[in-house]
């Protein structure tokens, strides 16, 4: 093990939110560590402050249960996925406007923005998946192999491919570009409530109903990992920005931290009273959050991985290869020949230049969303006017027929 990772701190609790009157179902960071979002089944969508003295906000106007919540990557937005089958675009701030579409005929379970901010990705009860321009919330086009509802959906770490988990007990994952299923996983034992990437892009993790946690190398199409640590249904997953933990929430009402270099369990965390319902690490992994079935939202001080979290973001893709012969529940199947923390070296970019080129890309989404929010008014007055001109229209025949 390398020397950052030998000394483990245990996390701590750092702060707990309360105001939802129905169960969390989902949380996420912005990228500027001011605020998270959390949805709930109470039809609300609300943005707590990580500062003590600044108010939280709450966000009406879906009409059913929030299933799924993700701030865009620059953080000027959030996507949020509903029941009512409408998708929502909101500015996090004390205004709270959004812009709605319907996005499918059955229940929304999930939204997620690909890592440019340019693109959403939703999947249905309706059994599809779909992508979406964020810009005007352009429909571009439907996944369809699915047959039962599909309850998550998420763009590979390069945009370049798209993850769902669906009630028909498969993993599919497809190529944006095509549209085509390149592979399915089956899961036998039960349905997969959530699954996502690996932040180097060349694994998936996935959370199922028979309790269990796995982990698929998508270019061999092998099973890495099986973990069987948790006495209830697994809802929720998230991935430590740097790759060697996972972070998972279950039925059981425990978090459970994974340590993925060795392939075992390493933290149980107890902090709700009956399910915890979803997780989410921080863009830098120096905390993460929790919600559950008791309206909770618990904020955690990561503190196991206690290196500088910016110099373990850029040693991700020159990290070492997994140890195969870790402890605990599971172990690497030996003919795998797979690594979890895939090596590339040679492609980085200067850190000087990625933080500009980054600067620049969430400049031009301030600049996008302003005109679409700018487009969204000017389409409302226009609306207003022509209502005012057909009145006026109604009025003048009104007084014609008269006269």
């Amino acid at each position: 093990r390398t020397s950052h990772r030998r000394h483990l701190n245990d996390p701590t609790l750092e702060r707990h939110f309360k105001g939802h009157r129905d169960t969390i179902t989902s949380v996420d960071f912005n990228c500027n560590m001011k605020q998270i979002a959390t949805g709930s089944m109470d039809s609300c969508l609300m943005i707590w402050n990580m500062k003590p003295q600044m108010r939280s906000y709450r966000f009406a106007g879906h009409k059913d249960a929030v299933t799924s919540v993700q701030f865009s990557p620059s953080g000027h937005l959030v996507a949020s996925a509903s029941r009512d089958k409408t998708v929502r675009l909101w500015v996090p701030s004390v205004k709270g406007e959004s812009s709605v579409f319907r996005a499918h005929t059955g229940t929304v379970r999930s939204v997620c923005f690909s890592a440019d901010g340019q693109n959403l990705v939703t999947s249905s009860d309706d059994k599809t998946v779909k992508v979406w321009t964020v810009h005007r919330q352009k429909f571009l086009f439907s996944l369809h192999q699915h047959i039962n509802w599909v309850r998550c959906a998420k763009f590979s770490p390069d945009g370049r491919l798209i993850v769902s988990a669906s009630d028909d007990k498969t993993i599919k994952i497809w190529d944006k570009t095509s549209g085509e299923c390149v592979h399915s996983f089956y899961e036998h034992g039960g349905h997969v409530n959530y699954a996502d990437f690996h932040p180097s892009g060349t694994c998936i993790a996935a959370a199922s109903t028979d309790n269990t946690v796995k982990v698929w190398d998508i270019r061999t199409n092998k099973l890495l990992q099986h973990y069987q640590v948790h006495s209830g249904v697994v809802n929720s997953l998230s991935f430590h920005p740097a790759g060697s933990f996972l972070l998972t929430a279950s039925n059981d009402s425990t978090l459970k931290v994974l340590d993925l270099v060795e392939g075992r369990l390493l933290y149980t965390l107890h902090g709700h009273q009956g399910p915890a319902t979803c997780v989410a690490f921080s863009r830098t992994g120096e905390y993460f959050a929790s919600g559950g079935a008791d309206e909770q939202l618990m904020v955690w001080k990561t503190n196991f991985d206690t290196a500088d979290y910016g110099e373990v973001l850029r040693l991700r893709h020159t990290a070492p290869c997994v140890d195969r012969g870790g402890v605990g529940s599971t172990a690497f199947p030996e003919d795998s020949g797979s690594s979890l923390l895939h090596s590339q070296g040679a492609g980085m970019v200067p850190a000087v230049l990625a933080s500009t080129l980054e600067h620049i890309v969430a400049q031009l989404d301030v600049l996008t969303q302003t005109v679409a929010i700018l487009e969204q008014r000017l389409t409302l007055t226009e609306d207003k006017l022509k209502e005012c001109i057909d009145n006026q229209h109604q009025i003048s025949s009104q007084l014609q027929t008269r006269s």
